[in-house]
């Protein structure tokens, strides 16, 4: 739980970082130049503060392969069905959250995900890649709706979920090589 905790708030600081904050106006010492037209076209500025926003990725595919194991992952979060939980996952990831599970004295997968907010309002799965028995594909939930890619592996010819997040790995390891003693 609590590693799934923190990845939820290390790519949320990410995300806020990649698109960049919303605020409700300058603060701090910032200084305006009163000066400036008023522009009538919203898509259109000549103000010294217009920003952009980082463009999401464009859609390739919609995750033909991955997207029905994702569905049933939502469909078992939304019915509470633990047998079903269980199946859309990976052995190694069941093991890990197992152990997890044993630590912080939780009973069932379910009740260990309990903080996921995930149903079928908002489930989708997108532009997937894959690479023999693995897969990457970004994913929306109720409670990740800018999306995260996660891993996808084929264990018995059956593509089960893993807890595994490119994206937060390469930062992880990228910052792991930026603490190195010297």
């Amino acid at each position: 739980m609590r590693f799934q905790i923190l990845i939820f708030c290390t790519i949320l600081t990410f995300t806020f970082i990649l698109t960049g904050c919303p605020s409700g106006g300058p603060s701090g010492n910032a200084v305006l130049n009163t000066n400036q037209t008023t522009v009538s076209d919203p898509n259109k500025s000549n103000s010294a503060l217009n920003t952009s926003k980082t463009p999401t990725e464009a859609t390739t595919n919609d995750a033909p392969t991955v997207a029905p194991v994702f569905k049933a992952y939502c469909d078992a979060m939304t019915k509470k069905d633990e047998a079903a939980l269980r199946k859309v996952y990976s052995q190694t990831t069941l093991k890990y959250y197992e152990q997890e599970m044993k630590a912080d004295n939780v009973k069932t997968l379910l009740e260990y995900m309990e903080a996921e907010q995930v149903s079928n309002k908002l489930c989708e799965v997108r532009n997937e890649k894959i690479e023999g028995d693995a897969a990457t594909a970004e994913v929306k939930t109720e409670g990740m709706p800018n999306g995260v890619k996660i891993k996808f592996v084929k264990e018995n010819g059956e593509w089960k979920i893993t807890n595994e997040f490119p994206d937060f790995d390469a930062v992880k390891k990228g910052a792991e090589n930026t603490n190195t003693a010297k």
